[in-house]
Formats: structure tokens, C-alpha cells, sequence
């Protein structure tokens, strides 16, 4: 995705939503919220949902003009006069999905922002945001003798819990959609994403890159895990291989991959036969071929273990040739390491 260069926040209406199965109920605003002076905290909120390079877009099944939040966000772009009920369609939707107990009421803000620009293009945005934790903070209070603390909470954009920006592109694939949730991570708590917004990755560079180095953390650590010809010095190697191969590849072909990463040819046959199931059982649909994102291998190396954990005593780094340490057994049982090197540094 190009720079995004955000436009100007131009309405803002705020509704509290609470947890529909504790009967907690949706409170209305019927008007738009006053927001002058608090520009730039708004922006903020704003720009936190942009820092991920996930992008989304909105899809439901069977046909996604049955996506409820989708279809009141084209109603607000196609008619911006309609931005106070279709708020609170958004509101009562999030309401009706808001029935597992972890979820906590709080309030739902929407903001509408004008002529952002992606590349050359000029776009509106929508936003969501929802509060559910509340920071206190110290407020300072003159008297006629000085000043009085007194002890109150608020919202802290830096630290928002749930967030999603829509913007007016791409309309007929879902739009371009931005998402964020910092609470509520388990399966059965992702709300957010999956029952409220649903909304499915984008198929870029950066999320197929994303996905087929996951596909091959899975297979190299969960197959092979159970393999005894698979010690953890061949798995940790077989990783290393993957990440450097997408870090000194502009372009990923899948055979050529297979071919420099796992060379055994059972091996390959093996990771083909986990790669089809997998997507499969996932229902993930990504071409063998695409542009390497250097960022999605950016990220996805750091949660690529390189470390040989012996006991309690030992944590060995591996990141080059695997050829260069050796395992073995003592004749009284004992296990040992073998490792090769040309100098100390």
C-alpha cells in the first residue's frame, strides 16, 4: 500500500455500547460530538490503526453485500448525511455481536475524515474506535489557598483497545480496511474482526510472504517435531534456510524454494502434501508466485527460533551452516554436542 497522508476529521459522534449478555443495553447520541481543541489526540487514534501492514477488506459468505458494516459504511460515503443513523446501525450491529463475557462495554466514537490521499488518489475514511479500559490520571484543580488533585479517568488514544478505519477505494472488493485490537486476542473472544467487522486479509505481497513462511514454521515445527529423524538442530536449520532464502529473493517460486530449503525429495513431497492440507483446512488461497515483502520476512524471522536450548545449562545460537555441529551419545549415556568454529570473537 502507498503512503497514506490523512485529510481532515470533519464529524464526530460518539455512542456507548454495552455487553448484550449482561442486558447492558446501546445509549444514542442523536447529534454530532463536539471535538475542537482535540484534533490531534483524534489523529492520533487515527494513525495507530495505520501503523500495522496488515491491510483488510470487508467479505462475508455467501456475497458480501450481505456484510452488514460494509453496507453502512457505502451508505455513509455514498450519502454523508446519513452518517448519524448508519453510526448507529454500526452501534447496535457491534451491540448484537457483543455477547461473550471477556467483552466489556465502552464507548464507540465514528469519525468521518476528508479527502485522505493514497498515492495520487483523494479518498474519504470512516473510523471506528471503541474504549472498553479507561486510564486514570491526575487532575489539577486551583483553589484560593493552591490546588487540589482529584482523581479521574479518561480515554488514552495512545493506548486505544479496538480501532478500524474504512476507506472509500477498492469498493467493489471490500474497500481498503485497517484493523486493530490490543485485547481480547483469544479464539473465542476475536469479536472485533471476525463477527462484528469481518473483514479477511488482503491478498498483497505482504500478506502472501506472511503466510507461506507461517505455513512453513508450522510444518518444519509441528510435522517434523514428531519426527525422531528431525532433532531440533535439523528444524532449527531448516528455518534458517526458509528466512534466507525469502531475505536474498526478490520474488518467491515456490519450487525453487522447495528445492534450496528442504533439496530431499521426500522431504519436499512431505511439505507439499502439509502445504495443500493446511490451506485447506485454513481456507487460504495465495499464488506460488509472488513479490517478496521484506517487512512480512522482517517480522515473521523474529518468531523463527534459532536457539538450542540443552537443559538448564546450555542455549546454543544457530544461524549458519549446519554441517558445522554434530550430535552424539557417550558410551554411559550421555548426550553431547559437537560444535565447529575458526575463531573466537
Amino acid at each position: 500500500m502507498e503512503e497514506i497522508k490523512l485529510g481532515k476529521i470533519e464529524k464526530l459522534i460518539i455512542h456507548y455500547v454495552g455487553n448484550k449478555n449482561n442486558g447492558d443495553g446501546v445509549s444514542f447520541s442523536e447529534d454530532f460530538s463536539a471535538f475542537e481543541g482535540t484534533e490531534e489526540l483524534l489523529e492520533n487514534m487515527v494513525t495507530n490503526c495505520l501503523k500495522s501492514e496488515e491491510i483488510f477488506q470487508f467479505y462475508f459468505e455467501p456475497t458480501l453485500d450481505l456484510n452488514p458494516v460494509y453496507q453502512f459504511a457505502k451508505s455513509i460515503f455514498q450519502r454523508l448525511d446519513s452518517f448519524v443513523e448508519q453510526s448507529k446501525n454500526i452501534a447496535r450491529y457491534l451491540y448484537d455481536n457483543s455477547t461473550h463475557p471477556h467483552i466489556k462495554g465502552g464507548e464507540l466514537c465514528l469519525i468521518f475524515i476528508k479527502d485522505c490521499q493514497i498515492g495520487v488518489e483523494l479518498v474519504d475514511c470512516i473510523g471506528l474506535f471503541k474504549s472498553e479500559n479507561k486510564d486514570a490520571f491526575l487532575k489539577v484543580n486551583p483553589t484560593p489557598n493552591g490546588f487540589d488533585l482529584k482523581d479521574e479517568k479518561g480515554i488514552n488514544p495512545q493506548k486505544l483497545d479496538k480501532g478500524c478505519l474504512v476507506f472509500s477505494m477498492d469498493k467493489e472488493d471490500g474497500f481498503v480496511v485497517y484493523s486493530l485490537d490490543n485485547t481480547n486476542r483469544t479464539t473465542e473472544a476475536r469479536y472485533w474482526r471476525d463477527d462484528f467487522l469481518s473483514i479477511q486479509p488482503q491478498k498483497n505481497d505482504y500478506q502472501q510472504t506472511n503466510q507461506f513462511l507461517g505455513i512453513t514454521k508450522q510444518f518444519v515445527t509441528k510435522q517434523l517435531g514428531g519426527d525422531v529423524e528431525y532433532s531440533k538442530t535439523d528444524q532449527i536449520d531448516l528455518l534458517n534456510r526458509s528466512v534466507e532464502f525469502f531475505k536474498t529473493h526478490e520474488t518467491f517460486e515456490k519450487e525453487a524454494f522447495e528445492k534450496e530449503v528442504f533439496q530431499d525429495s521426500e522431504l519436499i513431497n512431505s511439505f507439499r502434501s502439509f502445504d495443500q492440507k493446511y490451506r485447506s483446512e485454513n481456507e487460504l488461497n495465495f499464488s506460488d508466485n509472488f513479490e517478496i515483502s521484506s517487512k512480512a520476512v522482517k517480522k515473521q524471522a523474529r518468531v523463527f527460533k534459532s536457539v538450542l536450548k540443552l537443559d538448564k545449562n546450555f542455549q546454543i545460537y544457530i544461524h549458519g551452516d549446519r554441517k558445522l555441529i554434530e550430535k552424539g551419545v557417550e558410551r554411559d549415556g550421555r548426550k553431547f554436542y559437537k560444535i565447529y568454529y575458526q575463531e573466537e570473537s
